[in-house]
């Protein structure tokens, strides 16, 4: 009786069999080599994606190499931070209250300097020939110039400076033939705005933030505050991306990019400040900047950090500024624009109908020669929210330099040039006027320091502000506004 398949027939089976299993084997190799290729074309697609900068028909915007991609949110640097101002010849205070010169600041961070030096600025006009003035104070604008020139041939120097009608300063040119390496950066063509920023970085380690043009009345003949950072890596390389930005638009024929390269963003801002000591006081600090356009990924931009430090503050708001009106004062036509107006009347209602304490907002604006003529009426209309009664406590007085029959003969000079901000939570030092042109098209950057977590005896950026505000706000020079007459 046969049972089961004949000999050979099994062969054949056994044979099927093996080549079956070779086939399959084969196809599991196939895949997994499909699938290693498959991983590695993908692994050349993310390299090129990551490494991917922009078109190729624009210059490579990627920053200098002296400032590398942001690092985490916390910083080892001890920081030392120093409040500067300029006081005005003939401005004299009876009170102690009295800061470092801006003057020296600038010396200092000169003789700072070992390997960079990078400014970003409005224009320039350091000596007398440039006003066409013979004032002896302009000595220390002509000294600072003459330091610069001789930095320039010993290190890289480089300025962004606004493209101005002028395209040819002599301060520049000067700078230029020392060695400096300067670019014009064509704002008004961009945003239509202009390059209104005004800070240095020195090293990569050192910076300087205020309301100062490179202009010799800014150190004797006009009232500007500025801070300088001493021996801060973490600070000084995000605010080189901002410097890097600018030196990119400065190239010929450039255009704002539709999203900036991840090279230029930054993991520090209101929501995630960066975490540092400065002055042994540990602190939480970000730099903003203006416009909204030429603001990367993770930056606050200027009127961000203004609404929201004025939001965040609970006890007070202190303001001074040379310019303050709700509107667009250099579009055509005029436009009212109200952000920061708002922002203020609705924080002091705020506290008041909720049953909270009164926020005592005071505003100190310059009243000089060139004010806005529309400035008065807001200025008014908000000292108007004053009721005690109902916890509404808004304040405004005009601060006047006073000046001489000599000093009066100096053009754009005596005046109030400060741009800052101070609440019981956060210090703010800006070099914008508050317009709404300063905020929407011109370029422009702002330090903000909240050190209310310190633990120290040390004065807090805060308290030192605040110290230099009371000291204005009650000194001679400063009256409510419904004193003057317009």
């Amino acid at each position: 009786m046969k049972t089961g398949l004949p000999y050979e027939r099994v062969e054949d089976v056994q044979r099927r069999r093996e080549e079956y299993s070779r086939a399959q084997m084969y196809y599991r190799c196939g895949l997994a080599l499909a699938s290693v290729s498959a991983l590695l074309v993908l692994a050349v697609i993310l390299q090129s994606l990551m490494t991917t900068r922009g078109p190729s028909s624009s210059p490579d915007p990627v920053p200098s190499p002296r400032f590398p991609a942001a690092r985490g949110q916390t910083c080892s640097d001890t920081c030392r931070i120093v409040l500067v101002e300029s006081i005005p010849e003939g401005l004299v205070y009876n009170g102690s209250t009295a800061n470092p010169s801006i003057y020296q600041a600038w010396l200092n961070l000169i003789g700072e300097a070992r390997s960079s030096l990078d400014i970003a600025s409005f224009y320039w006009t350091l000596t007398n020939k440039d006003t066409g003035t013979k004032e002896p104070t302009a000595n220390q604008g002509e000294d600072v110039l003459k330091r610069l020139g001789e930095l320039s041939g010993k290190l890289p120097v480089r300025i962004a400076v606004d493209l101005q009608k002028d395209k040819h300063p002599a301060n520049l040119k000067f700078l230029t033939s020392a060695g400096a390496i300067i670019r014009s950066v064509n704002m008004r063509g961009l945003t239509n705005g202009v390059l209104h920023t005004k800070f240095w970085i020195v090293d990569k380690k050192h910076i300087f933030i205020g309301s100062p043009n490179m202009d010799w009345r800014s150190l004797t003949q006009v009232k500007e505050l500025g801070v300088v950072v001493y021996n801060c890596s973490c600070l000084a390389e995000d605010l080189g991306k901002i410097f890097e930005a600018y030196w990119f638009l400065g190239q010929s024929g450039q255009e704002i990019p539709a999203t900036w390269p991840s090279n230029f963003s930054t993991a520090y801002n209101k929501d995630t400040p960066l975490q540092l000591p400065l002055n042994d006081t540990q602190s939480g600090v970000y730099l903003s900047s203006s416009p909204p356009s030429v603001c990367a990924a993770g930056r606050t931009s200027d009127l961000q950090a203004v609404l929201s430090v004025i939001q965040d503050a609970e006890e007070f708001v202190n303001i001074a500024v040379m310019s303050y009106v709700p509107m667009m004062e250099f579009s055509r036509p005029k436009q009212y624009w109200a952000e920061i107006d708002t922002q203020l009347r609705r924080a002091a209602f705020l506290k008041a109908a909720n049953a909270g304490p009164a926020l005592q907002v005071r505003l100190l604006i310059s009243d000089w020669a060139h004010s806005q003529p529309f400035m008065p009426p807001f200025l008014k209309s908000l000292a108007s929210i004053y009721d005690p009664k109902h916890k509404l406590d808004i304040q405004v007085r005009l601060f006047v330099v006073p000046a001489n029959p000599s000093q009066k003969l100096i053009p754009y000079a005596r005046v109030n040039h400060n741009k800052y901000m101070v609440t019981d939570k956060i210090a703010y030092i800006g070099t914008s006027n508050w317009s709404g042109d300063y905020f929407v098209n011109t370029a422009g950057v702002a330090l903000v320091v909240n050190q209310t977590a310190s633990q120290t005896e040390e004065p807090t950026v805060q308290s030192q502000l605040k110290a230099v505000f009371d000291r204005d706000w009650y000194s001679a020079y400063s009256t409510p506004i419904d004193h003057h007459s317009f």
